[in-house]
């Protein structure tokens, strides 16, 4: 790293605990593994190991901010369709990053859980995941929630099913049905909702993402790929973050 980008990242760093405007709940589309590994004559399997080393670096970024939850928008449902050997891929670098990175989170007190359809994930990632999840299950510093067999519309339908059942029982009336409700039915029950949301490559749609959750974050559109994305990207979001006035649907006075 150079010396100009060093002191690049300390004033980001500066500016942005003096506005301290700290994001609750960062979530992150991390996309352009594949287009990254192309440029450069290489796999998409390498692109994709390039990804994880950028989503191990932000964890640690995340946590050295303050921010208390990270969502890392993993595997979505929509992701099944592409080619078997780079599914394979994707499944093999999960399950080796679960067991390869767990004490570190253990020591960093980060907390892992998942939002998404686990039952649906291979034998052999989900064992890997229930290990980490449990293994970290005392971390008090950041929460680092993975979007994994994951689609906002399926999570939706999904708390619809379960609220319906439990109508059908005579548990609940409609006038019960509110927001808050709805949120204890979705996978992210418990977290707050995204203030910041972060797409890298470029891209100007949200995938399928926490559509009910990001009903009022702020959005961050990078333009590096996902293994470009570094400290001084990263600061630099949050530093347009704290610089934003947020009313969530009220008037500037």
């Amino acid at each position: 790293m150079s010396n100009e980008k060093e002191l690049r990242i300390e004033r980001l760093k500066e500016e942005f605990f003096r506005l301290g405007n700290v994001p609750r709940h960062v979530a992150i589309i991390m996309d352009g593994n594949g287009r990254w590994a192309k440029a450069r004559g290489l796999s998409v399997k390498e692109g994709h190991s390039a990804g994880v080393k950028a989503a191990k670096a932000v964890v640690k970024l995340a946590r050295e901010a303050g921010v208390e939850v990270l969502t890392l928008y993993t595997f979505s449902v929509q992701n099944w369709k592409r080619p078997q050997f780079e599914i394979g891929a994707l499944m093999k670098l999960l399950s080796d990053s679960a067991f390869g990175e767990v004490d570190e989170l253990v020591r960093e007190g980060v907390k892992v859980r998942v939002s998404g359809d686990l039952a649906g994930l291979p034998f052999a990632q989900r064992k890997a995941l229930n290990m980490v999840i449990s293994r970290t299950s005392a971390g008090d510093k950041l929460v680092l929630n993975l979007a994994l067999n994951y689609g906002a519309r399926e999570e939706i339908l999904r708390a619809t099913r379960r609220i319906a059942e439990r109508a059908s029982k005579g548990e609940l009336t409609p006038k019960d049905i509110d927001e808050s409700l709805f949120d204890e039915n979705l996978y992210t029950a418990g977290l707050p909702d995204p203030d910041l949301l972060i797409r890298t490559s470029g891209e100007l749609r949200v995938s399928n993402f926490l559509l009910w959750q990001i009903a009022y974050a702020e959005f961050y559109i990078s333009e590096l790929l996902w293994p470009d994305f570094d400290s001084e990207e990263f600061y630099r979001a949050l530093v347009e973050f704290g610089k934003r006035d947020r009313r969530f649907g009220g008037r500037e006075e």
